[in-house]
Formats: structure tokens, C-alpha cells, sequence
């Protein structure tokens, strides 16, 4: 069933990173865990996806926003690399290929009407730290996949597309990869395991099931699967409820501003010009 929610922009995003934040380095390696819970909060994934969000809305710089957003929720758990980075005087990128450069592209996927145009700027947005080839690529591989599954792309022309350009395997299912998977925040172990989530996955909840049971850096992985997800499935309204209720006022504003500015119908786009 397809959902035709306000705010499926960005809350499939949000709500994976809520749902995977009290699993991460638990390794539980089960769908069957309460997909909510008192203790479940937003994290730095969410923080930093709404300060995409911002800039995309209202313009001003990537390391600007970055920097404020980290300042305005300092305990959202970023990673050290980006907590030295927030905090110098004169920030730079660190060449880093962490996973954090993936978790926050997605609102760019609903910004622009053309594929070309958001892998450009899904770039732009990581290499302010993430400027390692495998954490802009896998800022643009999540960026395409929500782009394209927003568009009503097949299950099967998203995995084409992801295994062709960026050169990552989404053949295994999470069944397959859950028995070896271990914690891991490089773009190149979490971007593909996310997708293959999405891909192996029923409809949204069933999505972010996977993705958390893979027991790795679960909130991130939900996160990015969330935001393939809810691009292609819609979010439920029981889980945006859920996550509405988690979000602080300014975040729940920004979401709800970018939401009305780029929600698109969800109906299949004319993107295969932007395959060629």
C-alpha cells in the first residue's frame, strides 16, 4: 500500500534513524524487535538530514548550516572526526569515507527534478567533509536510489542503476548478509547493505526491519533504508505519528517547510533521459 504522506520527504529518513537508534552496536541480528520504544530518539543522522533540508529551503552554506544545527543539538552523537570538524575555527574537509556523508543526502533526491543534478549535488553537500571518492559516492548512490525511487522507478531499475554507476554489489539478501555482518561505518560497508534492505523488503516497516537486524550501525543503516523507502513505499501514518512526536519544534517545522516547497506527486517521472 502506498501512503501519500506530507511529509514522506524526509520523514522516511528520520523514522529509521528513531527506530535503529537504541540498536546501534547491539548487533541483534532479528526483525522481531518493538519497532518503537520509549528510549527511541532522533540522532545526529536526523539532525544533520534537516540541515540539508535547510540549505536546500533557504539557501546558505553546507559547512555553515552543518555547524549551526551542531551547535543547536551538540548531544545528537556525531562522530569525532565531525565533532573536531564542527568546533574549528576554520573547518575543512578531512577526507573521510564514514557513512555520514550517505545518512543526510536524502532531502537533495526531492529537491531537483533531473538525476545529474542531484548526484551533483549530493556531492556537494559530502565533500564539505567527506571529500574521500567513497563517501561522495556513497552520498550519491543514496541520493540516486531515493531519487529514483521517488520516481517510480522498479525495484529492479534502482539496483541496475546503483550496481552500474557506483559499482556496489545489491544482489545478497539481508538474510544473507546478517550471519557475518559486523558494526561498520564506512560508506562502502553500510551504503550497499542499506539498499539491499530496501530492495529485499515488503514495504516500508518491513524495510527498516531488515536494516535494523542487520547488527551493524543501525540507525544509520535505518536511516538510509528509511529514505529509499518511504520515497517508494510512503510512510505509514502510525510511524510518522510515532516520529512527530520525537522531533523537536524547530526540526518538525523545518520538515514540514521543506515538505510543502518540494513534495511531489507519486506517480512515475520522467528521469530516463537522466540515464543515459
Amino acid at each position: 500500500m502506498e501512503f501519500e504522506r506530507r511529509l514522506e520527504t524526509v520523514i522516511g529518513a528520520i523514522a529509521g534513524d528513531v527506530i535503529g537508534s537504541i540498536y546501534e552496536r547491539y548487533g541483534i541480528k532479528t526483525k522481531e524487535f518493538p519497532l518503537f520504544d520509549w528510549r527511541c530518539h532522533i540522532t545526529d543522522d536526523t539532525v544533520l538530514t534537516v540541515a540539508v533540508a535547510h540549505v536546500l529551503l533557504h539557501g546558505g552554506s553546507y559547512v555553515d548550516r552543518f555547524r549551526q544545527y551542531y551547535l543547536q543539538y551538540p548531544e545528537a552523537g556525531y562522530g569525532g572526526m565531525f565533532h573536531n570538524w564542527a568546533r574549528s575555527i576554520d573547518p575543512k574537509p578531512y577526507n573521510s569515507f564514514g557513512n555520514g556523508s550517505a545518512m543526510r543526502v536524502s532531502p537533495v533526491a526531492f529537491a531537483f527534478d533531473q538525476i545529474d543534478h542531484v548526484r551533483k549535488e549530493a556531492a556537494r553537500s559530502a565533500e564539505v567533509t567527506h571529500n574521500h571518492p567513497e563517501g561522495i559516492k556513497g552520498a550519491e548512490a543514496t541520493a540516486s536510489a531515493v531519487f529514483l525511487a521517488r520516481s517510480k522507478a522498479s525495484l529492479n531499475e534502482i539496483r541496475l542503476y546503483v550496481e552500474r554507476e557506483f559499482g556496489y554489489d545489491l544482489s545478497r539478501t539481508p538474510d544473507e548478509i546478517r550471519p557475518d555482518y559486523e558494526f561498520d561505518v564506512t560508506c562502502q560497508g553500510t551504503v550497499p547493505a542499506a539498499l539491499s534492505s530496501f530492495l529485499h523488503s515488503e514495504d516500508f516497516e518491513d524495510a527498516v526491519r531488515n536494516a535494523v537486524s542487520l547488527g551493524g550501525d543501525s540507525d544509520t543503516l535505518a536511516c538510509i533504508t528509511g529514505a529509499v523507502a518511504g520515497a517508494y513505499y510512503g510512510v505509514p501514518p502510525y510511524i510518522e505519528q510515532e516520529v512527530n512526536s520525537r522531533l523537536a519544534d524547530p526540526l518538525r517545522t523545518l520538515t514540514q517547510q521543506f515538505a510543502d516547497r518540494f513534495v511531489v506527486p507519486r506517480k512515475r517521472r520522467s528521469w530516463l533521459g537522466g540515464l543515459k
